[in-house]
Formats: C-alpha cells, structure tokens, sequence
C-alpha cells in the first residue's frame, strides 16, 4: 500500500538521511582537494558500489546544470546537453542550508515512480560552493536502506494483529453499549405514560460510553493498523484522549443529576453522596483541563521545533 509505505518512510526518514550523509562525507571531503569532477565522479563510483541499490546518482554544479549522471545501467555519462534543476528542491534547499539534506519522496519523470534524493554540498578550499552530488533512491530501496530487522518486523506485524484484535472487541463492546442504549430509549418511547426517568438517563449515559469507545477504537484501529498521522501521532494522541476522558466525565456528570432526582424523591436523606460524585466529577474536569493545557502547549513547542 502506497500511502503505507509514504508512512513508513517518515518514521525511518532521520536513519536513511543519516546514513546518505555518512557515506557522502565519508568518500567527499569539505573542501575537496584537489577539486576536480574526475574525482568526485570516481567517488560516486565508490558509493554506487557499496550500496548497489539506487536509481541515479549525479552532479549538478552551482547553477544547477547536470554535468555528470552515473546510473546503473552506464556507470558514467556526460550529458550532451546540460538540463538544469536549479527549480528542484533537492538543490536549493542543499545551496541553502549548506548540508547533507534528503527530500520527501516525489514522483520522479521515469516511469512516474516515487524516489527520494539526498544530495550533499561540494567546496572548494574558499568555501564556495562548486558541486552538489546526488543521489536518486525509489521509496522502496529507501525503506530497505533504513529496513529494521526481520525480528523487529515479525513482532511489528504481530503488534499490528494485537491491536486489529482489541480494536474489534473494543468496538463490539461499544456496538453492546449501543443497542442497550437503543433498548431502554424505545422502552421509554414505548411506555411513554409510564415514563421512568431512569430510563432515558441510562439510555443518555450508555450512547455517551458508546460514543467514547468509538472515538478510541478509530484512533488505535488508524494509528497502529492503518499507520496514518504517523507526523501527528502525538497530537492524535491528546485528542483522542481529551475526548475518551470528556465522554467519561458527561456519563458521570449524567449519573450525578440522575442520583440528585432519585434520592430527592425517594431518600431524601442519601442525597449527600450525590455531593461526592459531583465534587469527584468537578475533580475530574479539573484535571482534564491541566492536561489539556499541557499537551496543547507541549504540541505546540513541538510544531515550532520542527519548523525550525
């Protein structure tokens, strides 16, 4: 599944960069002497024959121009014309930044397939910039080249399995919750001139737990099946947790009222224990809303360190 594999590739993004880079600064040295593109192209000649999986790998000078296209089908060719990618962002950002840098992945002009390229900045003993060497990867050498182990893997999946398993009985469960809520609801529509009260809140408080469960079911089921949010998986977090625990605190507001008109009438006397589960509710609400405070500010650090 490709929007699967999109996700994969942002978790193992940061391993893939670091070892383009080792292998880059490792055979091209800042500043190359003697500079000249004989040598890096016997360089990239190196690299192409110790990671062996890769789609292009290419110079482009200062401007942008390709001057030099190694692939694996011709080890080194010279292009007759020179096509320039100063537009492209593999270039720019690495002119930018001045470092090792790889890109998200983006449909290449071969065949349309997705690739990735890291591309590294080339300079001379003045510290101007000469060269940028890249490398084209097809997302799917990129998720070998980062591929944890056939262990890490195998319990991957198995954790996949786990989580599939639990999200259907948490969702059963919540199906439960559903009908019984439906049943006491049509029970008081049905015995309308003998409506009980009780009945309509448990109905309330029920379709509240069911609609709770639902929320964490869709959040577990997206995020450890599916693999989606996977960027804001911290953020999906919160929100899921803030609506679970705001469910939970309406169910047991709802409960507090029903108690308040059932001991009013029936036991004036026990009302005071509806005073507990109201200051428990007020409790909970308190501490939801520090949570709430603290993970909104603790997302919004992240978004701005990441922008960064």
């Amino acid at each position: 599944m490709l929007s699967k594999d999109i996700a994969k590739y942002l978790k193992i993004r940061y391993e893939v960069r670091a070892y383009m880079c080792y292998l880059f600064s490792r055979h091209i040295r800042n500043p190359l002497i003697p500079l000249s593109l004989e040598k890096i192209t016997k360089e990239l000649e190196k690299i192409a024959l110790e990671i062996q999986i890769f789609d292009a790998l290419y110079v482009l000078d200062a401007q942008g121009n390709q001057v030099r296209k190694l692939n694996q089908e011709s080890c080194d060719v010279i292009p007759k014309e020179l096509p320039n990618y100063s537009d492209r962002a593999y270039f720019y950002e690495c002119k930018k930044e001045g470092r090792c840098i790889l890109t998200d992945p983006y449909p290449s002009k071969n065949g349309g397939k997705l690739v990735v390229t890291a591309s590294y900045p080339i300079y001379d003993q003045n510290q101007e910039l000469q060269y940028i060497a890249c490398i084209d990867l097809t997302l799917e050498e990129a998720l070998a080249i980062g591929a944890p182990t056939k262990l890490y893997n195998f319990f991957s999946k198995t954790s996949n399995l786990a989580y599939m398993a639990l999200s259907l009985m948490l969702f059963l469960v919540s199906a439960l919750l559903f009908a019984r809520g439906v049943y006491s609801f049509w029970h008081a529509v049905v015995h309308f001139n003998r409506l009980d009260i009780k009945e309509v809140f448990e109905a309330t408080i029920l379709l509240t737990l069911s609609l709770a469960i639902v929320d964490l079911v869709k959040a577990i089921f997206e995020e450890e099946v599916l693999g989606r949010n996977s960027g804001e998986s911290h953020y999906a977090i919160h929100k899921t947790m803030i609506r679970f625990l705001g469910s939970i605190i309406i169910a047991l507001a709802i409960e507090a009222l029903m108690l308040v008109f059932k001991f009013s009438i029936i036991e004036p006397e026990m009302i005071r224990y509806t005073l507990y589960l109201t200051g428990g509710v007020a409790l909970l609400l308190l501490g939801l809303s520090v949570y709430v405070k603290f993970a909104y500010s603790a997302v919004k650090d992240d978004r701005i360190a990441n922008s960064d």
